[in-house]
């Protein structure tokens, strides 16, 4: 009951006060073990460190290169931050792909459909980052020059294998983040296995298991049973598998096989692959197929091919269609050019949406820092008990033989 009112809701005071004690606790561990290792650390400053502030200080024909490398370096913790992010917490992550890849996705195939032409990059990191939006996204079609891909009858549609590798590297990016969040409840789960001792996810597995007592039980614990069953099947395939598909249960299989020993690079590999290259290709390819018009058109077909045989709607069929291809078109058109006078209702009506989506992302990104600060708090708390607990078991019981 302690740790359960332990929230920034019902205790803010204490929650916060045991977050600060486990943050301090995991500096001084941290300081300890650079003591411990205080030569490679010299060694590690003197042969990277150093020679990296000298070339980005210094003046040269070099620097162009030190700000590409930098370009690229920031581009590529970027995405794989947002990754991890959203894998890391026990389901409690950060929706990243929501929030940051899927928009990204969107607008950048939206954006070659309304210009006819998939160049719009100036560099592969010209992507959506912090606090820095990408170029493209403001640019007017006619800089990027003539479109390359004629407009169809009703609007332009780009082959998906030529989009693809325009917002590729960054989802493969965000796909390996994936991954590694992923391998925080696995070391847990093996440190806690090489200890003698489950885990704590298994061992409300367990418990939920042996207290069943004919009760109608939800369908992720069923879930969550039947994996938990099946632990004797965890071999590359079968994490393959369940990488590869959106599965909010993948923590579990992580911190399955680490308790049943699962090697460390069959369940890396097989979450890398499942990741980074098929689950985030499926993800990426149903955005591209359904802002690139190709999807809506195979919806469209079949649409008119069942409504064509209901009486009474046939007749009505090619002014809704129509209707629909006007407003499709309007949507996907670029934006025509704003006069000076009417730029600041514009503005206005655009500030409006731009509030909204921004409150929902600070919203998502409080939720997830209030989690964060909340478990850590009650880790620290459990420990403490975990202490007292041993202190107690281990205290010699009163001799009540003595007092009769």
């Amino acid at each position: 009951m302690e740790l359960e009112n332990l929230t920034l809701t019902k205790q803010p005071l204490r929650t916060l006060h045991f977050f600060l004690l486990a943050m301090l606790q995991y500096l001084k561990r941290l300081a300890t073990y650079i003591r411990s290792k205080g030569g490679l650390f010299v060694l590690l400053i003197v042969l990277v460190v150093a020679p990296g502030i000298l070339l980005v200080v210094t003046d040269g024909l070099h620097k162009k290169h030190v700000q590409e490398f930098i370009n690229y370096a920031k581009f590529v913790l970027w995405w794989v931050s947002l990754g991890v992010a959203s894998s890391v917490g026990l389901g409690s992550g950060l929706h990243t792909f929501v929030l940051y890849l899927g928009p990204h996705i969107a607008l950048f195939t939206i954006k070659a459909v309304q210009c006819g032409r998939v160049d719009l990059k100036m560099a592969p990191y010209d992507t959506i980052q912090l606090k820095v939006g990408p170029s493209w996204l403001d640019k007017k079609c006619s800089e990027f020059g003539p479109p390359v891909y004629p407009a169809s009858a009703h609007s332009v549609r780009i082959p998906v294998f030529d989009l693809l590798p325009q917002i590729q590297l960054e989802a493969v990016l965000w796909g390996i983040g994936t991954a590694l969040g992923e391998l925080p409840p696995y070391f847990i789960s093996r440190a806690a296995r090489l200890s003698g001792s489950k885990s704590k996810a298994v061992k409300e597995l367990d418990v939920s298991t042996s207290n069943e007592d004919g009760r109608v039980t939800s369908t992720l614990n069923q879930t969550k049973r039947w994996l938990l069953s099946h632990s004797q099947h965890l071999n590359f395939f079968f994490i393959l598998i369940l990488a590869s598909v959106p599965n909010p249960l993948f923590d579990l299989a992580g911190i399955m096989c680490g308790q049943f020993g699962v090697p460390f690079w069959e369940f890396f590999f097989a979450t890398l692959i499942g990741k980074a290259i098929i689950k985030t290709h499926i993800q990426t390819l149903f955005i591209v197929s359904l802002c690139n018009n190709q999807l809506l058109y195979l919806m469209e077909k079949e649409l008119i091919w069942i409504f064509g045989h209901i009486p009474g709607f046939s007749a009505t069929l090619p002014s809704v269609i129509a209707k629909l291809h006007a407003a499709k078109d309007k949507y996907l058109s670029p934006p025509a050019a704003v006069s000076s006078s009417s730029q600041m209702e514009g503005k206005q009506w655009n500030f409006s949406f731009t509030f909204v989506w921004n409150s929902i992302v600070w919203l998502v990104l409080l939720n997830f820092f209030i989690k964060i600060i909340t478990s850590t708090a009650q880790d620290y708390l459990k420990k403490q008990q975990d202490m007292e607990m041993e202190l107690v078991s281990d205290s010699p019981a009163p001799d009540h033989s003595k007092t009769n």
